[in-house]
């Protein structure tokens, strides 16, 4: 239906990112990590398992039009039980460039283009140790995380999507973008993440519109408590609340606050990261959105 469309093939993840140190660390792992992903997404040649008649070689040929590295974080803690080097910071630009290699040489025997993009993290503490600016010539663009700068892990309510750092919501998108173009990054392979759901906080008092105010926890979620889609949180009871100077909504009622954004915070994102030269915008993700694509339609209207 969509000939153009690009689909890309993610690895890593907050959960799958273990042993992505260990994949990256001599020059033997990364060409055996690249070739392997390689042979199963770009060429195709999936599995014959049991019985089934489905795969071989070839069976997924010209189904994915490039590898996303999704490695959280190198060089600092992601998830519990990871693998953390000093050196990830460098291995990971030499295993981003043993992927553009193999993808350019694939690629010239089958007549295609491959892509090669990253997701990378907005905290600059995180940045700065896996982070160096080499990488981004292997990349056609990295997706810049932001969201999640705050959450029901945290005691206090905040912005967890802030365009601009505050007194109150230091980190934030601008901050991010900032450390990266101060690294050397291009501009325009900077893509802001935007999120397509709410993080909240229950057991809030009324000051400050509950902003900034302590919690008893998290919020009641549709499947993970302090979490929702942005189509669950717009139809929970509540005033909905934004601050342009942060570049961030909220939505406080029932002594429950929930931070998302809004069409209007969007179109905010939008026209920053048109006047600041960048690549564009990710979202987080498509199935958050309403039925007829609120947020969506907001980023294109944004981004035309």
């Amino acid at each position: 239906m969509h000939p153009h469309l690009k689909v890309m093939l993610s690895i890593g993840g907050w959960t799958w990112s273990r042993y992505l140190s260990d994949a990256a660390l001599t020059p033997a792992s990364r060409q055996a990590m690249v070739a392997s992903c390689i042979d199963m997404f770009i060429k195709g040649n999936l599995p014959l398992i049991g019985t089934s008649p489905h795969g071989g070689p070839g069976s997924a040929f010209g189904v994915f039009d490039g590898i996303d590295l999704d490695w959280e974080w190198p060089g600092s803690e992601g998830n519990a039980g990871n693998i953390v080097r000093p050196e990830d910071k460098q291995n990971y630009t030499l295993l981003a460039a043993e992927f553009r290699s193999q993808l350019n040489a694939y690629g010239a025997q089958v007549g295609r283009t491959y892509s090669l993009t990253a997701f990378l993290p907005a905290d600059p503490a995180k940045i700065n140790a896996g982070v160096e600016s080499a990488l981004f010539t292997h990349l056609d663009f990295a997706t810049v995380q932001g969201y999640d700068l705050v959450g029901a892990w945290d005691p206090v309510t905040g912005h967890q999507a802030n365009l601009f750092s505050t007194a109150s919501s230091p980190f934030s998108v601008d901050l991010a973008i900032d450390t990266y173009l101060g690294l050397g990054a291009p501009a325009a392979k900077l893509v802001v993440g935007i999120p397509f759901y709410g993080r909240g906080w229950a057991g809030v008092g009324n000051a400050n519109n509950g902003l900034y105010q302590p919690s008893s926890g998290p919020a009641r979620g549709t499947f993970e408590d302090g979490v929702d889609d942005y189509k669950k949180v717009i139809a929970k009871r509540g005033t909905v609340f934004y601050d342009p100077v942060a570049g961030a909504a909220w939505k406080y009622g029932s002594s429950t606050f929930w931070s998302y954004d809004t069409p209007q915070v969007v179109a905010q994102k939008t026209s920053y990261v048109k006047s600041n030269g960048l690549g564009g915008v990710m979202v987080w993700s498509l199935d958050g959105d309403t039925a007829n694509g609120e947020l969506t339609t907001a980023v294109h209207n944004g981004l035309s």
